[in-house]
């Protein structure tokens, strides 16, 4: 069964996956199918017309839903705001921080605090369009599980936004091997059984669908719009690039070296070694055989020792973080696999993972 049918309901339900006999809780009866996070960050003018044209269009889905609204420690009138439509909307939940933590923290509480079978996220400051949150569940119901927005007509500035953009969504899919034109949009939707199973830090946000495929997750992007910023100023400048270089390293060694720490290690400090040991029986030669002196040639002298004494610590350092990689997924029991479908003849049903 899709995770979410956006055509609206009529006489004839979906059939329940679970046995007949089991009834439904309270709890389950009330759970909405879709989830929308959006992340406010001193946006107090956003707040109220986001707001309306988002349970607008969520309305014309026709799909039980919520609306999570984070306020990321904003310092303006942004959590009273979300505090009055609280008490007129009555799909709404909200969250503040004690202080502004990112934007990847926002969209982590938001996340977690998520019901729905389908999460979706999208910014409070109405450049991303609630009408395109459509689009993006019509392509969870082909059988993907991260469908990503694409802004083909972005309304910024060349030089400062779009084209370091342009070369962060280059460098990122090239790394991960994952092909998006846009990883900054943060208009996406989820499954949730996918995006629950992340552990988000720093501002690792945007590389959700590059994390994700290593766990297998299906991918598909889609073109959305993007408007002019109405109210309120732009919080991302030229400042966050080296932000993104930066997370590209872990993001590199997250997907390459994460569960297996000694193939980097191991690597750099193996080939140090043999370099050491290289230099310091050439200079054996030299000395013994063709009886030179050494004593004024520190490559001969120090650099073998101190590239043996540099790969003994890389290995080392290997072996401890494969033992502590071996203690994260053992002490949290987190496999290292992920199944997609169970076929069992002892379970009522099929499930999908």
């Amino acid at each position: 069964m899709n995770p979410i049918d956006t055509a609206k309901p009529t006489g004839v339900q979906p059939t329940e996956t679970r046995p007949r006999t089991a009834a439904r809780t309270p709890d389950e009866e009330a759970a909405p199918v879709l989830s929308v996070v959006v992340p406010f960050y001193n946006e107090e003018d956003n707040v109220l017309p986001m707001l309306e044209r988002l349970g607008a269009e969520l309305e014309k889905i026709g799909r039980p839903y919520e609306v999570i609204a984070i306020d990321d420690g904003s310092t303006d009138a942004t959590f009273a705001n979300l505090r009055e439509c609280f008490a007129c909307y009555e799909h709404l939940r909200v969250a503040s921080f004690r202080r502004n933590f990112g934007q990847t923290a926002a969209l982590s509480a938001g996340i977690n605090m998520a019901r729905g079978k389908v999460i979706v996220t999208i910014d409070g400051d109405l450049q991303n369009d609630p009408a395109d949150i459509a689009r993006l569940l019509d392509k969870i119901n082909e059988g993907y599980d991260i469908v990503s927005g694409w802004r083909t007509n972005r309304q910024e500035r060349l030089l400062d936004r779009r084209l370091p953009s342009r070369i962060a969504n280059w460098l990122i899919s090239t790394i991960s091997k994952v092909k998006l034109h846009d990883y900054g949009c943060t208009l996406k939707a989820y499954v949730r059984d996918v995006v629950k199973s992340l552990s988000l830090y720093g501002d690792m946000h945007r590389f959700i669908p590059a994390i994700a495929s290593q766990m297998g997750a299906r991918i598909a992007e889609v073109p959305v719009n993007d408007h002019a910023r109405r109210s309120g100023r732009s919080k991302y400048g030229l400042t966050r690039t080296y932000k993104v270089v930066l997370d590209l390293l872990t993001l590199k060694f997250m997907l390459t070296f994460f569960h297996r720490p000694m193939l980097l290690f191991g690597a750099v400090g193996g080939l140090a070694f043999i370099g050491g040991v290289g230099l310091a029986i050439y200079a054996l030669i030299v000395r013994l055989v063709l009886l030179q002196p050494i004593g004024g040639r520190p490559l001969l002298t120090l650099v073998p020792f101190f590239l043996i004494i540099i790969g003994l610590i890389f290995v080392s350092f290997g072996l401890q973080f494969e033992m502590m990689m071996r203690m994260y997924h053992e002490s949290q029991k987190k496999p290292t696999y992920v199944v997609r479908t169970t076929l069992d003849r002892t379970a009522a049903d099929e499930t999908d993972a």
